[in-house]
């Protein structure tokens, strides 16, 4: 067996494909996750490359020839020839590194929390009204250290959000992302009341935004007046709702989501929440 560097351009990855008779099934969805890192130049030479067997025929490699065509970007790989077709059994085995290992390598602390929460902000900043689920919703390893270098509130977003997650289940994706969005875009409101009512619920009137939020995320968790679910974009959206109408001081007796419903936008009015704390008191 020996090894060497090529640079693999589209057209010598489709004649090497021509030789992929004996592959595995083709996924669609992890091409489209290798093209977009490749046109996004994240792509890095390692020792994951192309291998062909004793005979000549495509033994490891396929989704990343595949991400090349359709990029038409030529990048650099490793390439074996002559591997036993015995080791094809054992190869990609492992487990890929994950958004969690590549934050914990860099140092961070709640990688897990953290690596979910800076997934769904790329997603709420790129396209807030898509499923974020399937191929289009994946992020590289490389986007999320990215997303982290140009938004490091997030990591004080994370403690706010898994306290805000122990008093209402919400998730700690969607309590993170609208605890960080809300800071950001609107500096001048004070959140402590925001958070302390939520995670409380203490004092609070009927009709009040923190507390039908709280209430019905709650709701949600027991299976009971609402569906059990686990939707961070779904729990996002209902954060920034009931966000908008305390900050506006609107009573908020009920929170649904209708088919199709577009994530809210933060509002721009001046604050009135005011109003409901002092109906409270």
């Amino acid at each position: 067996m020996r090894t060497e560097v090529v640079m693999v351009t589209p057209e010598l990855a489709r004649e090497w494909l021509k030789v992929n008779a004996l592959n595995r099934p083709l996924s669609r969805q992890t091409v489209v996750h290798l093209t977009r890192a490749i046109q996004r130049g994240e792509w890095k030479l390692t020792h994951q490359g192309i291998a062909f067997d004793e005979n000549g025929q495509l033994v490891d490699g396929q989704h990343r020839l595949e991400a090349v065509v359709k990029a038409g970007v030529a990048v650099e790989m490793l390439v074996a020839y002559g591997v036993p077709r015995a080791a094809f059994t054992v190869m990609d085995t492992g487990r890929k590194r994950t958004g969690r290992d590549a934050l914990s390598l860099a140092g961070e602390t709640n990688s897990t929390h953290l690596a979910a929460a800076l997934r769904g902000l790329q997603l709420y900043l790129s396209s807030p009204d898509a499923n974020w689920s399937g191929g289009s919703s994946l992020i590289s390893n490389d986007q999320l250290l990215t997303t982290l270098e140009q938004h490091p509130d997030m990591r004080e977003s994370i403690n706010r959000g898994m306290a805000l997650n122990r008093a209402t289940k919400v998730t700690v994706t969607a309590a993170s992302i609208g605890w960080y969005v809300t800071s950001r875009e609107r500096p001048d409101i004070d959140q402590a009341p925001w958070f302390d009512g939520l995670v409380s619920g203490a004092g609070l009137v009927e009709s009040d935004p923190r507390l039908t939020l709280r209430n019905t995320l709650l709701g949600m968790a027991a299976g009971k007046r609402y569906r059990k679910r686990d939707d961070s974009r779904e729990h996002l959206l209902y954060y920034l709702k009931a966000w908008n109408a305390w900050v506006e001081g609107r009573a908020l007796k009920l929170l649904r989501r209708s088919p199709g419903e577009k994530m809210p936008k933060i509002t721009r009015k001046l604050l009135r929440a005011q109003s409901l704390d002092e109906a409270a008191s």
